[in-house]
């Protein structure tokens, strides 16, 4: 069994995560049977550990770590791959997986290009 991390950074607002849960819903459609969570550095529960473990306990052997930050700063090049370095120890019968931070995808920046480019919906 496969399961998808969807990785952020957090914030003190409740709001703020609905996008992020907006892309794990969105990815469960799309295949209904990985596994998908969201997980968050800081201010904003669950943290990576917590969602690993549930996956685990879940039966899932693989999961991809996918950084939702725009940009490769101090968090998706130190944090994470400490936080997964600690997970692999935790969980060695677990493949884990990361992808590189979402904003560096051709296709996420072309995306974001895209949208800027387009009419607003309603003028200010």
């Amino acid at each position: 069994m496969q399961g998808t991390i969807f990785f952020a950074h957090g914030s003190r607002d409740p709001l703020w995560r609905k996008p992020v849960e907006a892309i794990a819903v969105r990815t469960r459609e799309l295949a209904p049977a990985m596994r998908v969570e969201c997980a968050y550095l800081e201010l904003t529960q669950p943290d990576i550990f917590t969602c690993v473990h549930g996956l685990a306990v879940q039966g899932v052997l693989t999961i991809t770590i996918v950084p939702l930050f725009l940009g490769v700063g101090k968090h998706a090049r130190e944090d994470l791959p400490k936080l997964l370095a600690e997970l692999m120890v935790k969980h060695p019968t677990i493949r884990f997986a990361m992808r590189p931070a979402i904003g560096e995808d051709d296709q996420v920046v072309d995306l974001i290009a895209r949208i800027a480019l387009r009419e607003p919906r309603q003028p200010l």
